[in-house]
């Protein structure tokens, strides 16, 4: 892979990256929500990730087999934003607006902690993407440097 993938590869893991914060942060502001527009409460949302083939040009480029038999990365891409198959979780609260006819109110199956740590998760491979596209950018100015 030459430098230039790299930057392919990194970028497409930081738009990925930046889609899985937000979907954390959403789910964090939702934690409390009892309805919505499409009825019941919040459905917590997970973000599905896949690898992206890399295009024609560049399998022909290094063969139908790669280089080293092992064919050319393509990035990451987001497949889908899914909601959380995890019932609801049942308070009872016979006063709240949205409470059943037994005073039970189901609340979106959300944790704080782990919606925090995912988006600490998300924040680390961002940063370290990041990194790797600065990283590559200095190799490229001092393969430039050594040209001159």
């Amino acid at each position: 892979m030459n430098l230039f993938g790299l930057f392919q590869i990194s970028g497409s893991a930081l738009v990925a990256e930046r889609l899985r914060a937000e979907v954390a942060t959403s789910n964090l502001a939702n934690s409390e929500t009892t309805r919505t527009p499409e009825g019941g409460p919040y459905r917590r949302q997970m973000v599905v990730f896949s690898s992206r083939a890399a295009s024609q040009f560049r399998l022909l480029l290094a063969g139908s087999q790669g280089i080293g038999g092992l064919s050319p990365a393509g990035g990451v891409q987001v497949t889908q934003v899914v909601d959380d198959p995890t019932p609801p979780l049942r308070r009872y609260e016979p006063g709240h607006p949205d409470a059943d006819g037994s005073g039970y109110v189901d609340y979106p199956a959300i944790s704080p902690v782990q919606e925090t740590v995912d988006l600490m998760g998300a924040q680390r491979a961002y940063e370290l993407n990041a990194s790797a596209v600065q990283a590559a950018k200095q190799m490229i100015q001092q393969s430039l440097q050594i040209l001159k």
